[in-house]
């Protein structure tokens, strides 16, 4: 189905599919396993004990590489159409991306260096993660506003920036509640001490997580309209 789809726009649909996937397999596969309570574990929790823990970090770097394809596809489609509408600098264009690839860094940092095993490169790891992504997410936002009404839709736009204020309404309490846990286990259980604040920082992030997903996946239709053509010249000496 992903090769029948016009232009580039199988890219970011792949990456919403492939991370979803990475998300609910990893997870199916820890709670199946007894390696974690069901109600709302942190993701990383979900890819700590093998098995999962390889197919997450697996996936999760597939995501990241996926990510930064359609970060620089996105990019390179900015450039295209400010050729002709001049409604974002390059610079600023520029700049979004490499911020969105530091997120993809900070992913495959998490996806390397397992929470229980290096708990604080990954934590890192996933700050870095989290907060790129989500100012990269709001960065796109103000980018799309800016190229409406000739290269988006301003529904497009509004659903876009909803998303964004999401994750950032979510990211600063994830963050809170995180920093008040006095320990780090994945076995959490409900009436423990800093169990409400394990629970709360999880639903927030993956309220981030999913927010992600659903902000890529407006990428879609725009990607349609643009293919990208790769051209080889071999000179003879």
């Amino acid at each position: 189905m992903l090769c029948c789809m016009p232009g580039v726009s199988f890219v970011p649909a792949l990456l919403v599919s492939w991370s979803s996937a990475a998300f609910i397999i990893s997870y199916v596969m820890a709670v199946l396993a007894g390696h974690i309570e069901p109600l709302v574990p942190y993701i990383s929790d979900t890819g700590t004990k093998p098995p999962e823990s390889g197919v997450f970090g697996f996936m999760i770097n597939i995501s990241a590489l996926l990510a930064s394809i359609t970060m620089y596809i996105r990019y390179l489609l900015i450039e295209k159409q400010n050729e002709s509408s001049h409604f974002v600098r390059s610079s600023c264009n520029m700049f979004t991306l490499c911020v969105g690839l530091m997120g993809c860094t900070g992913m495959g940092i998490v996806a390397t260096f397992q929470e229980l095993a290096v708990p604080s490169v990954h934590d890192i790891g996933a700050l870095v993660a989290f907060g790129s992504g989500v100012v990269y997410i709001t960065l796109q936002s103000m980018i799309s506003y800016k190229s409406c009404p000739r290269w988006n839709t301003y529904f497009v736009c509004h659903i876009r920036m909803a998303i964004s204020v999401i994750s950032c309404i979510a990211f600063i309490p994830m963050i809170v509640f995180a920093s008040k846990i006095s320990m780090t286990k994945i076995d959490w259980t409900p009436g423990e001490k800093d169990y409400t604040y394990h629970f709360m920082s999880a639903i927030c992030e993956w309220t981030v997580a999913f927010g992600f997903i659903f902000f890529f996946l407006t990428f879609i239709r725009d990607f349609q309209r643009f293919s990208v053509r790769i051209s080889t010249e071999i000179h003879e000496e």
